[in-house]
């Protein structure tokens, strides 16, 4: 997470005057190094409005910060910059930044569709027999489902794919891909059928990528079975509790998991996608081998009105249970760097495919001619890569590209060995709860 502890707060403003406010006290940024010793303090000043948070959250994310002290003044006039922007403006593509960032000088495609072991390797052989090249492309798949934003150019030329005929084409044999075979069955093993069917969209340029697979994969349904036991293994890796604050009219989220990086961003996602409005809150990753994160939020949904049913209620938990779930991937993670050129990721997925391996998550990065992939992957039944699979990869792809870099599964069962019953969960996620309450008292 982006900081050791804090608080935010929120303060409940109507449209004129958040208008004066605006005229008379622009955006103000503070940067403090001083005051913590361990990390970087922020403090931003502006007018609110619907998904501020997210998107202030959203420009430390995308610069990519290692866990220190941000000392570089290049980095904090950017950040700076950016937060006091009127529109919160990401930041370009730069050094600075290591994601792709949004481009008109690509085509993006996103898909949606049932997950299935070869499912990355059919589109990427579509994309190549259309003569189009992958320049970023960023890969998630939960309970059954998979979503994509690729973002693709002509082959030849370079130049985004604008041809309407094409793109048709292009299109009309991606939808056939992510229909799959119609039978309903899901990857990775899972029993039970899939009748939602699967979808594509192609515009010029891309809104940043894992935004948009959050809202994918929220508007496709995947936190439908979130915290069931599926195969007799229970998968939620996020615990939840939701509950009134009837004094103040609030609803209280508290969420407790093992931290990791992006976990703030990937919660304030699920709560803007799901139209709640943050007015307090406190983040905080303990200390300690378990590197526990803890979160708690008091919320009213856009309409000025709380929670209001158990069905909205377990909604919300579900959907903010799937969105720590889809990044924190079980499988194998690989990384591919070699030159780039006209059908690699075809053939990497192909490879992949051929050795009955799954791909639960993938980034495909390309920049200055050199293609840098890392790639999660799983047998196609979901369990862990055994070693002879490795080798074989290892011997088509080229010993020199290919590089293990950490196995996800182990690491998160070490971290979650001890379990306990529900009396537990509840327990530990209220303790320390209500700790922006004095906040409540003195905003509201």
């Amino acid at each position: 997470m982006a900081r050791r502890g804090g608080e935010l707060v929120v303060v409940e403003e109507d449209d004129e005057y958040a208008k004066l406010v605006r005229r008379m006290n622009p955006p103000s940024v503070v940067i403090d190094n001083d005051s913590c010793d361990s990390a970087t303090v922020i403090r931003v000043d502006r007018v609110k409005k619907h998904g501020i948070l997210l998107e202030a959250v959203q420009v430390l994310v995308d610069l990519n910060l290692d866990g220190n002290k941000v000392q570089n003044k290049e980095v904090t006039d950017c950040i700076k910059k950016c937060l006091e922007s009127e529109d919160y403006l990401v930041p370009p593509a730069s050094s600075l930044a290591g994601g792709a960032a949004p481009s008109e000088e690509t085509t993006c495609i996103e898909l949606t569709g049932t997950d299935r072991p070869g499912l990355l390797s059919e589109v990427c052989a579509v994309l190549a027999s259309l003569r189009c090249n992958i320049v970023n492309a960023e890969v998630w798949t939960h309970d059954r489902r998979a979503a994509a934003v690729i973002q693709i150019t002509d082959e030849a030329t370079g130049l985004p794919v604008r041809d309407g005929g094409r793109l048709s084409q292009l299109q009309e044999l991606l939808g056939n891909v992510m229909q799959g075979d119609g039978d309903g069955r899901g990857g990775g093993g899972g029993g039970g059928g899939d009748s939602r069917k699967g979808s594509t969209a192609v515009s010029l340029g891309a809104a940043n990528a894992e935004r948009r697979l959050h809202r994918l994969m929220l508007d496709d349904g995947d936190a439908g079975r979130c915290g069931e036991e599926r195969g007799g293994v229970a998968k939620a890796k996020a615990k939840v509790v939701v509950m009134d604050c009837t004094e103040r009219r609030y609803t209280v989220v508290i969420l407790r998991c093992r931290d990791r990086p992006r976990l703030l961003f990937d919660t304030l996602c699920a709560l803007t996608d799901l139209h709640y409005v943050v007015f307090h809150g406190t983040v905080d990753a303990e200390g300690g081998s378990a590197k526990e994160a803890y979160q708690e939020y008091y919320v009213r949904h856009v309409d000025g009105h709380p929670v209001r049913c158990d069905a909205e209620r377990l909604r919300l938990a579900r959907c903010l249970e799937a969105a720590v779930e889809r990044r924190a991937s079980d499988g194998l993670e690989l990384e591919v760097k070699t030159e780039d050129r006209a059908g690699l990721l075809s053939e990497i997925t192909r490879v992949f495919r051929e050795n009955s391996l799954s791909i639960i998550r993938a980034v495909i990065t390309t920049k200055d001619g050199e293609a840098d992939d890392t790639f999660y992957v799983s047998d196609a039944y979901g369990n862990p890569v055994d070693g002879k699979a490795m080798e074989a990869l290892g011997e088509q792809l080229g010993h020199a590209v290919l590089r293990v870099k950490s196995n996800g599964r182990a690491a998160i069962n070490r971290a979650e060995d001890g379990g306990g019953g529900a009396a537990s969960i509840i327990g530990n996620l209220l303790k320390g709860s209500f700790q922006g309450f004095r906040l409540i008292r003195s905003y509201s």
